[in-house]
């Protein structure tokens, strides 16, 4: 069976939802394919920070019915050390705010929008090929039911993450990888009980790093730094709960909310860049192309940023006949990429306890997180990475 379209998207992340709906938004036809089932992907618990951008986009979109009535607005953060918490002003420092929506209802809401508006999206299927790449007409065959279908387009966007077949496409001559293992993971719990804190809290501590979120009135998401290869069976729910009390004391009357664990798992944390994220009319987007450590809260923006770019450029081709933003894709992406990359690793090494830490390192990194809450310059640079530049432009103007 022969299909057609302008845009084939691989992926029905963050990064292939949004771009499918800006598209649409541009009068550009695309087709969404997802090996995972549809319950699965509006399912699987995964970030819920969204920068301001993100925030102002899905406005844009019309996708902020639910976010309005059950996100939660963050004008700051505490990073809390030595028994105390210091908090970030984000707003007060750069007119920006994040907000708390958790990645699997941004999905819902995206395919709620694109399924009424009638764009096909093909769940649950396997054997995804591509081919023709550096061709006018690119292909890509997979299996829907069992049935064999060729689907002809203009373009292939690679939203189908760091598994995904889009990367390997890529012939190895034209890839460099930037990659970075760390020796921790994160093991995360959803707690049934109410909110302990108003905004974010990252620990700072001997015992090693914890962070304590919220994804609703009745739920707490809080994650400890762990060894990422540690079996979840060694982690009773006592011990968890015990671990993250001690991680988060404090000197005041601040005490975690208790409740039952309904949810645990761990994951490990990397750092990973492939340069380019084009190559003939292949594009790849979000974690298809590049993956941030947790800590900084960039990997649903970052992917969110990048089909904004790509959406503008397929915009300029079809209405211009404009290539040049095409051309410029992967360079104007990587800018963004690195700078996120680097946030990352920065708020990642001045939070955790490395396995050959010794005091001399200890120091160094009081010593960053004191001058980080102290001064107005350290905290407005901590400050506007952690909500996002504008899409439009890295930096922003003043």
């Amino acid at each position: 069976m022969n299909m057609r379209t302008q845009v084939g998207i691989i992926g029905a992340g963050p990064a292939g939802l949004f771009l499918s709906l800006l598209l649409s938004s541009h009068g550009i036809d695309s087709l969404v394919l997802e090996s995972r089932s549809r319950e699965e992907v509006e399912t699987t618990i995964r970030a819920g920070v969204l920068e301001q951008s993100t925030v102002d986009l899905m406005t844009e979109l019309g996708l902020d019915e639910r976010m309005r009535r059950n996100g939660s607005v963050h004008h700051g953060i505490e990073l809390r050390f030595d028994g105390y918490g210091h908090r970030i002003p984000l707003y007060e420092l750069t007119g920006r705010a994040i907000t708390l929506y958790p990645q699997h209802e941004v999905l819902k809401d995206c395919i709620a929008a694109l399924l009424k508006q009638g764009t096909p999206l093909f769940f649950n299927v396997k054997n995804v090929q591509l081919s023709d790449v550096t061709s006018s007409q690119p292909r890509i065959r997979f299996l829907q039911d069992e049935q064999e279908i060729e689907l002809q387009c203009d373009f292939i966007a690679g939203c189908d993450g760091f598994h995904g077949v889009s990367r390997s496409s890529l012939p190895p001559s034209i890839q460099t990888v930037f990659s970075r293992s760390y020796p921790f993971g994160w093991l995360g719990i959803l707690l049934q009980a109410p909110p302990s804190t108003h905004e974010l809290i990252y620990s700072y501590n001997e015992r090693g790093f914890a962070l304590v979120s919220t994804r609703s009135p009745e739920l707490q998401r809080l994650y400890l730094q762990c060894d990422p290869l540690d079996d979840i069976a060694n982690w009773s729910d006592e011990r968890i709960l015990a671990e993250l009390q001690q991680r988060l004391v404090t000197r005041d009357a601040w005490k975690l909310l208790m409740g039952p664990v309904v949810q645990k798992n761990i994951v490990a944390m990397r750092s990973f860049v492939v340069e380019p994220m084009q190559y003939g009319r292949l594009f790849l987007a979000g974690d298809a192309a590049h993956i941030v450590p947790p800590t900084g809260a960039k990997g649903l923006n970052l992917a969110v940023a990048d089909v904004y770019h790509l959406s503008h450029a397929l915009a300029a081709f079809y209405q211009q006949n404009e290539t040049q933003l095409l051309e410029a894709y992967s360079t104007t992406c990587l800018q963004r990429v690195w700078r996120a990359e680097h946030f990352s690793w920065w708020m990642t090494s001045m939070l955790h306890r490395f396995p050959d830490d010794d005091a001399f390192q200890r120091r160094l990194q009081l010593a960053q997180l004191e001058y980080t809450v102290n001064s107005p310059v350290a905290a407005r640079s901590l400050a506007e990475n952690y909500v996002g530049f504008p899409f439009e432009r890295l930096y922003p103007e003043g």
